[in-house]
Protein backbone atom coordinates (compact mmCIF):
# COMPACT_ATOMS: atom_id res chain seq x y z
CA UNK A 1 0.00 0.00 0.00
CA UNK A 2 1.50 3.48 -0.47
CA UNK A 3 2.95 5.53 1.97
CA UNK A 4 -0.46 8.12 1.92
CA UNK A 5 -3.39 6.14 0.50
CA UNK A 6 -6.26 8.00 -0.45
CA UNK A 7 -9.12 6.17 1.06
CA UNK A 8 -12.88 6.51 0.80
CA UNK A 9 -15.63 5.51 3.12
CA UNK A 10 -19.34 5.63 2.72
CA UNK A 11 -21.98 5.89 4.94
CA UNK A 12 -24.26 3.29 6.90
CA UNK A 13 -28.01 4.87 7.26
CA UNK A 14 -28.98 2.94 10.04
CA UNK A 15 -31.46 5.24 10.84
CA UNK A 16 -33.29 4.91 8.02
CA UNK A 17 -32.77 5.98 4.19
CA UNK A 18 -35.04 7.86 1.89
CA UNK A 19 -33.90 10.16 -0.67
CA UNK A 20 -33.89 13.08 1.27
CA UNK A 21 -31.53 13.87 4.41
CA UNK A 22 -33.14 13.63 8.54
CA UNK A 23 -32.28 13.40 11.69
CA UNK A 24 -29.38 10.51 12.21
CA UNK A 25 -28.46 10.55 16.19
CA UNK A 26 -31.80 11.59 17.01
CA UNK A 27 -35.77 11.38 15.80
CA UNK A 28 -35.19 15.19 15.28
CA UNK A 29 -35.37 15.75 11.54
CA UNK A 30 -36.83 12.79 10.50
CA UNK A 31 -39.84 12.82 8.23
CA UNK A 32 -41.48 10.11 6.17
CA UNK A 33 -39.90 11.26 3.39
CA UNK A 34 -36.20 10.62 5.10
CA UNK A 35 -37.34 7.33 6.65
CA UNK A 36 -39.32 5.82 3.77
CA UNK A 37 -36.85 2.82 3.44
CA UNK A 38 -36.77 0.70 7.22
CA UNK A 39 -32.90 -0.34 8.27
CA UNK A 40 -33.75 -3.71 8.66
CA UNK A 41 -30.85 -6.11 7.71
CA UNK A 42 -32.30 -6.84 4.02
CA UNK A 43 -32.03 -3.73 3.18
CA UNK A 44 -28.44 -2.54 5.03
CA UNK A 45 -27.03 -5.67 3.75
CA UNK A 46 -28.23 -4.13 -0.21
CA UNK A 47 -26.42 -0.35 1.09
CA UNK A 48 -23.30 -2.85 2.47
CA UNK A 49 -22.83 -4.75 -0.43
CA UNK A 50 -23.26 -2.05 -3.15
CA UNK A 51 -20.50 0.13 -0.82
CA UNK A 52 -18.30 -2.75 -1.35
CA UNK A 53 -18.60 -3.35 -5.02
CA UNK A 54 -18.64 0.33 -5.69
CA UNK A 55 -14.80 -0.19 -4.09
CA UNK A 56 -15.02 1.64 -1.11
CA UNK A 57 -12.65 0.81 1.80
CA UNK A 58 -15.23 0.83 4.78
CA UNK A 59 -18.75 1.61 6.28
CA UNK A 60 -19.46 4.51 9.25
CA UNK A 61 -22.06 3.74 11.45
CA UNK A 62 -23.23 6.49 13.44
CA UNK A 63 -24.13 6.16 17.21
CA UNK A 64 -26.65 7.96 19.74
CA UNK A 65 -30.20 7.47 21.06
CA UNK A 66 -31.73 7.13 17.73
CA UNK A 67 -29.30 4.76 16.40
CA UNK A 68 -29.26 0.84 16.29
CA UNK A 69 -26.47 -0.09 18.37
CA UNK A 70 -23.59 -0.38 16.02
CA UNK A 71 -21.57 -3.56 17.85
CA UNK A 72 -24.88 -5.65 16.63
CA UNK A 73 -25.74 -4.53 13.64
CA UNK A 74 -22.38 -4.25 11.84
CA UNK A 75 -21.60 -8.19 13.42
CA UNK A 76 -25.02 -9.06 11.23
CA UNK A 77 -23.53 -7.19 8.45
CA UNK A 78 -20.31 -8.66 8.37
CA UNK A 79 -21.77 -11.97 7.35
CA UNK A 80 -23.36 -10.32 4.87
CA UNK A 81 -19.85 -9.10 2.77
CA UNK A 82 -16.47 -10.29 2.61
CA UNK A 83 -14.67 -7.02 1.92
CA UNK A 84 -15.45 -4.00 2.93
CA UNK A 85 -14.59 -2.79 6.47
CA UNK A 86 -16.52 -1.37 9.18
CA UNK A 87 -15.77 1.84 11.17
CA UNK A 88 -17.81 1.33 14.33
CA UNK A 89 -18.76 4.19 16.50
CA UNK A 90 -19.11 4.20 19.85
CA UNK A 91 -19.53 6.47 22.86
CA UNK A 92 -16.02 6.62 24.90
CA UNK A 93 -17.05 6.39 28.87
CA UNK A 94 -20.69 4.87 28.73
CA UNK A 95 -18.46 0.85 29.00
CA UNK A 96 -15.62 -0.25 30.26
CA UNK A 97 -12.75 -0.10 28.12
CA UNK A 98 -11.48 -3.28 28.60
CA UNK A 99 -15.06 -4.47 27.73
CA UNK A 100 -14.88 -2.50 24.25
CA UNK A 101 -11.23 -4.24 23.75
CA UNK A 102 -12.56 -7.59 23.82
CA UNK A 103 -16.19 -6.55 21.92
CA UNK A 104 -13.19 -5.45 18.95
CA UNK A 105 -10.69 -8.18 19.14
CA UNK A 106 -14.05 -10.75 18.86
CA UNK A 107 -14.93 -8.78 15.94
CA UNK A 108 -11.58 -8.39 14.20
CA UNK A 109 -11.21 -12.08 14.60
CA UNK A 110 -14.36 -13.34 13.19
CA UNK A 111 -14.68 -10.60 10.44
CA UNK A 112 -11.24 -10.91 9.19
CA UNK A 113 -9.80 -7.70 10.46
CA UNK A 114 -12.37 -5.63 9.16
CA UNK A 115 -12.59 -3.36 11.71
CA UNK A 116 -11.65 0.84 12.39
CA UNK A 117 -13.37 2.38 15.68
CA UNK A 118 -14.52 5.83 15.82
CA UNK A 119 -14.47 7.06 19.33
CA UNK A 120 -17.26 9.52 20.24
CA UNK A 121 -17.20 11.83 22.70
CA UNK A 122 -20.43 13.53 22.58
CA UNK A 123 -21.57 16.96 22.22
CA UNK A 124 -25.05 17.08 22.92
CA UNK A 125 -25.64 17.55 26.78
CA UNK A 126 -29.35 16.72 26.83
CA UNK A 127 -28.02 13.42 25.06
CA UNK A 128 -25.23 12.84 27.12
CA UNK A 129 -27.56 12.78 30.64
CA UNK A 130 -29.88 10.25 28.81
CA UNK A 131 -27.16 8.21 28.98
CA UNK A 132 -26.45 9.16 32.93
CA UNK A 133 -23.31 11.04 31.89
CA UNK A 134 -23.34 14.37 33.32
CA UNK A 135 -19.63 15.38 32.77
CA UNK A 136 -19.04 19.07 31.32
CA UNK A 137 -17.52 19.40 28.06
CA UNK A 138 -13.85 19.20 28.16
CA UNK A 139 -14.14 16.63 31.02
CA UNK A 140 -15.68 14.33 28.51
CA UNK A 141 -12.57 14.84 25.99
CA UNK A 142 -10.18 14.06 29.05
CA UNK A 143 -11.97 10.84 29.82
CA UNK A 144 -12.33 10.32 26.37
CA UNK A 145 -8.01 10.14 26.20
CA UNK A 146 -8.01 8.14 28.94
CA UNK A 147 -10.26 5.33 27.19
CA UNK A 148 -8.24 5.53 24.12
CA UNK A 149 -5.13 5.30 25.80
CA UNK A 150 -6.02 2.17 27.72
CA UNK A 151 -8.05 0.38 24.23
CA UNK A 152 -5.19 0.81 22.50
CA UNK A 153 -2.85 -0.91 24.95
CA UNK A 154 -5.26 -3.64 25.10
CA UNK A 155 -5.74 -4.20 21.57
CA UNK A 156 -1.74 -4.23 20.74
CA UNK A 157 -1.42 -6.80 23.29
CA UNK A 158 -0.08 -4.72 26.21
CA UNK A 159 -1.46 -5.66 30.16
CA UNK A 160 -2.59 -2.52 31.20
CA UNK A 161 -2.73 -0.58 34.40
CA UNK A 162 -4.93 2.91 34.41
CA UNK A 163 -5.20 5.05 37.29
CA UNK A 164 -6.60 8.15 36.09
CA UNK A 165 -9.31 11.00 37.07
CA UNK A 166 -12.27 9.06 35.19
CA UNK A 167 -10.26 5.95 34.32
CA UNK A 168 -8.95 3.19 37.03
CA UNK A 169 -8.21 -0.09 35.65
CA UNK A 170 -5.57 -2.95 37.03
CA UNK A 171 -3.75 -6.30 35.40
CA UNK A 172 -6.03 -5.93 32.11
CA UNK A 173 -5.29 -8.00 29.09
CA UNK A 174 -7.08 -9.55 26.41
CA UNK A 175 -6.69 -13.84 26.05
CA UNK A 176 -4.52 -14.21 22.71
CA UNK A 177 -5.52 -11.08 20.77
CA UNK A 178 -5.60 -10.75 16.95
CA UNK A 179 -2.76 -9.09 16.51
CA UNK A 180 -2.19 -9.42 12.89
CA UNK A 181 -4.96 -6.38 12.35
CA UNK A 182 -4.69 -3.49 13.79
CA UNK A 183 -7.82 -1.26 14.44
CA UNK A 184 -7.13 2.07 13.98
CA UNK A 185 -8.83 4.60 16.14
CA UNK A 186 -10.86 7.55 14.28
CA UNK A 187 -11.42 10.29 16.42
CA UNK A 188 -13.72 13.71 15.60
CA UNK A 189 -14.16 17.54 17.29
CA UNK A 190 -13.25 20.76 16.76
CA UNK A 191 -12.20 22.31 20.45
CA UNK A 192 -8.90 22.69 21.28
CA UNK A 193 -9.70 20.18 23.74
CA UNK A 194 -10.86 17.96 20.97
CA UNK A 195 -7.98 18.77 18.55
CA UNK A 196 -5.24 17.57 21.48
CA UNK A 197 -6.95 14.65 22.26
CA UNK A 198 -6.50 13.97 18.59
CA UNK A 199 -2.90 14.95 18.60
CA UNK A 200 -2.05 12.60 20.94
CA UNK A 201 -4.63 9.81 20.03
CA UNK A 202 -5.79 9.56 17.10
CA UNK A 203 -4.66 7.76 14.21
CA UNK A 204 -7.02 9.73 11.69
CA UNK A 205 -8.95 12.64 12.87
CA UNK A 206 -12.40 13.71 11.06
CA UNK A 207 -13.32 17.01 10.06
CA UNK A 208 -16.86 18.18 8.62
CA UNK A 209 -16.67 19.41 5.52
CA UNK A 210 -16.19 23.37 5.28
CA UNK A 211 -14.90 25.62 2.83
CA UNK A 212 -11.66 25.06 2.09
CA UNK A 213 -9.94 27.82 4.34
CA UNK A 214 -11.53 26.68 7.08
CA UNK A 215 -10.37 23.19 6.69
CA UNK A 216 -7.31 24.73 5.46
CA UNK A 217 -6.71 26.20 8.85
CA UNK A 218 -7.54 23.10 10.71
CA UNK A 219 -4.92 21.32 9.15
CA UNK A 220 -2.48 23.45 10.04
CA UNK A 221 -3.33 23.63 13.61
CA UNK A 222 -3.84 19.58 13.89
CA UNK A 223 -0.16 19.07 12.66
CA UNK A 224 1.09 21.38 14.29
CA UNK A 225 -0.40 19.68 17.58
CA UNK A 226 0.45 16.42 16.34
CA UNK A 227 4.14 17.20 15.52
CA UNK A 228 4.27 18.68 19.44
CA UNK A 229 3.38 14.97 20.53
CA UNK A 230 6.11 13.48 18.52
CA UNK A 231 3.36 11.88 15.93
CA UNK A 232 1.33 11.93 12.34
CA UNK A 233 -2.11 11.85 12.23
CA UNK A 234 -3.78 10.92 9.30
CA UNK A 235 -7.21 13.68 8.31
CA UNK A 236 -10.20 12.62 7.22
CA UNK A 237 -13.32 14.86 5.90
CA UNK A 238 -16.78 13.51 5.86
CA UNK A 239 -19.13 14.93 3.29
CA UNK A 240 -22.37 14.51 1.65
CA UNK A 241 -22.60 14.54 -2.21
CA UNK A 242 -24.84 15.09 -4.93
CA UNK A 243 -23.31 14.48 -8.25
CA UNK A 244 -24.95 14.14 -11.50
CA UNK A 245 -24.07 13.99 -15.13
CA UNK A 246 -24.65 17.81 -15.27
CA UNK A 247 -23.96 20.25 -12.92
CA UNK A 248 -27.91 21.56 -13.88
CA UNK A 249 -28.89 17.81 -13.20
CA UNK A 250 -27.41 18.13 -9.15
CA UNK A 251 -28.69 21.60 -8.39
CA UNK A 252 -31.94 20.62 -9.51
CA UNK A 253 -31.14 17.62 -6.52
CA UNK A 254 -30.66 20.21 -4.07
CA UNK A 255 -33.64 22.38 -5.05
CA UNK A 256 -35.82 19.84 -4.24
CA UNK A 257 -34.22 18.42 -1.23
CA UNK A 258 -34.75 21.95 0.32
CA UNK A 259 -38.21 22.57 -1.10
CA UNK A 260 -39.04 19.28 0.81
CA UNK A 261 -38.32 20.16 4.21
CA UNK A 262 -40.50 20.17 6.62
CA UNK A 263 -40.43 23.66 8.56
CA UNK A 264 -41.44 22.00 11.78
CA UNK A 265 -38.59 19.43 11.65
CA UNK A 266 -36.29 21.93 10.44
CA UNK A 267 -37.26 24.12 13.91
CA UNK A 268 -36.78 20.85 15.49
CA UNK A 269 -33.89 20.63 14.75
CA UNK A 270 -31.95 23.72 15.03
CA UNK A 271 -33.67 24.10 18.55
CA UNK A 272 -31.62 20.97 19.40
CA UNK A 273 -28.33 21.83 18.01
CA UNK A 274 -28.73 25.68 19.83
CA UNK A 275 -28.91 23.39 23.17
CA UNK A 276 -25.41 21.41 22.05
CA UNK A 277 -22.02 22.16 23.17
CA UNK A 278 -20.20 21.02 19.86
CA UNK A 279 -17.70 23.18 18.49
CA UNK A 280 -18.11 21.45 15.60
CA UNK A 281 -22.18 21.48 15.46
CA UNK A 282 -21.76 25.36 16.43
CA UNK A 283 -19.51 25.53 13.19
CA UNK A 284 -22.09 23.61 10.69
CA UNK A 285 -24.85 25.94 12.32
CA UNK A 286 -22.71 29.28 11.67
CA UNK A 287 -22.57 28.13 7.85
CA UNK A 288 -26.67 28.60 7.06
CA UNK A 289 -27.83 30.50 10.24
CA UNK A 290 -30.57 27.76 10.77
CA UNK A 291 -32.31 29.81 8.22
CA UNK A 292 -34.08 28.06 4.88
CA UNK A 293 -32.56 30.80 2.10
CA UNK A 294 -31.31 29.21 -0.69
CA UNK A 295 -29.08 32.67 -1.45
CA UNK A 296 -27.73 32.00 1.92
CA UNK A 297 -26.44 28.11 1.52
CA UNK A 298 -23.75 27.90 -0.82
CA UNK A 299 -20.78 28.96 0.94
CA UNK A 300 -17.92 28.45 -1.40
CA UNK A 301 -18.08 26.98 -4.80
CA UNK A 302 -20.14 23.41 -5.02
CA UNK A 303 -20.25 23.21 -1.02
CA UNK A 304 -24.00 23.67 -0.12
CA UNK A 305 -24.96 23.67 3.60
CA UNK A 306 -28.64 22.48 3.32
CA UNK A 307 -28.05 19.19 4.60
CA UNK A 308 -27.47 21.02 8.11
CA UNK A 309 -30.91 22.13 8.23
CA UNK A 310 -32.29 19.11 9.34
CA UNK A 311 -29.14 16.70 9.90
CA UNK A 312 -26.93 16.93 13.07
CA UNK A 313 -23.64 16.76 12.48
CA UNK A 314 -21.66 16.84 9.44
CA UNK A 315 -24.24 19.22 7.34
CA UNK A 316 -22.85 19.90 3.66
CA UNK A 317 -22.73 18.64 0.75
CA UNK A 318 -20.26 19.05 -3.04
CA UNK A 319 -23.03 19.54 -5.23
CA UNK A 320 -22.11 19.49 -9.19
CA UNK A 321 -21.55 17.68 -12.10
CA UNK A 322 -19.16 14.26 -11.16
CA UNK A 323 -16.13 16.24 -12.96
CA UNK A 324 -17.08 19.28 -10.38
CA UNK A 325 -17.33 17.28 -7.64
CA UNK A 326 -14.06 15.27 -8.08
CA UNK A 327 -12.67 18.23 -8.45
CA UNK A 328 -13.63 19.59 -5.21
CA UNK A 329 -12.66 17.01 -3.41
CA UNK A 330 -9.02 16.85 -4.89
CA UNK A 331 -8.39 20.32 -4.15
CA UNK A 332 -8.87 19.03 -0.39
CA UNK A 333 -6.54 16.14 -1.12
CA UNK A 334 -3.98 19.00 -2.03
CA UNK A 335 -5.09 20.35 1.26
CA UNK A 336 -3.60 17.36 2.99
CA UNK A 337 -7.08 15.56 3.31
CA UNK A 338 -6.28 11.79 3.29
CA UNK A 339 -9.48 9.96 3.61
CA UNK A 340 -13.16 11.04 2.77
CA UNK A 341 -16.65 9.41 4.24
CA UNK A 342 -18.70 10.43 1.95
CA UNK A 343 -22.60 9.49 1.96
CA UNK A 344 -25.51 10.08 -0.35
CA UNK A 345 -29.61 10.05 -0.51
CA UNK A 346 -30.50 7.64 -0.88
CA UNK A 347 -27.70 5.55 0.15
CA UNK A 348 -27.68 2.71 -2.02
CA UNK A 349 -28.63 4.05 -5.20
CA UNK A 350 -25.60 7.37 -4.89
CA UNK A 351 -23.13 4.11 -3.36
CA UNK A 352 -23.15 3.38 -6.93
CA UNK A 353 -22.95 6.49 -8.32
CA UNK A 354 -20.06 8.07 -6.30
CA UNK A 355 -18.30 4.97 -6.63
CA UNK A 356 -18.16 4.46 -10.25
CA UNK A 357 -18.85 8.08 -11.25
CA UNK A 358 -16.70 10.18 -8.78
CA UNK A 359 -14.10 8.03 -7.57
CA UNK A 360 -12.18 6.96 -11.03
CA UNK A 361 -12.35 10.85 -11.80
CA UNK A 362 -10.86 11.53 -8.12
CA UNK A 363 -8.51 9.27 -8.50
CA UNK A 364 -7.39 10.24 -12.19
CA UNK A 365 -7.15 13.84 -10.66
CA UNK A 366 -5.02 12.70 -7.41
CA UNK A 367 -2.33 9.74 -8.85
CA UNK A 368 -4.21 7.48 -6.31
CA UNK A 369 -4.16 4.19 -7.30
CA UNK A 370 -7.66 2.48 -7.21
CA UNK A 371 -8.43 -0.22 -4.35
Amino acid sequence: MPDNPLLLHWFLPTGGDGRDPGGVTAVQGRTGSATRRSADIPYLAQVARAAEQAGFHSLLTPVGLGCADPWILTAALAQHTTRIGFLVAFRAGFASPTLLAQQADAFRRFAGGRLALNVVTGGDPAEQRAYGDWLEHDARYARTEEVMTVLRGLLDGMTVDHHGAHVRIAGARITDPDLRHPVPLYFGGASPAAEEVAARQADVQLLWGEPPAAVAARITRLRERSRAAGRTVRLGLRLHVISRDTAAEAWSEADRILAGFDQEAVRASQERFAGMDSTGQARMTALHGGVVDAARLTVAPNLWAGIGLVREGAGTALVGSHDEVAGRLAEYRALGIDEFVLSGYPHLEEAYRVGEEVAPRLRALTGADAP
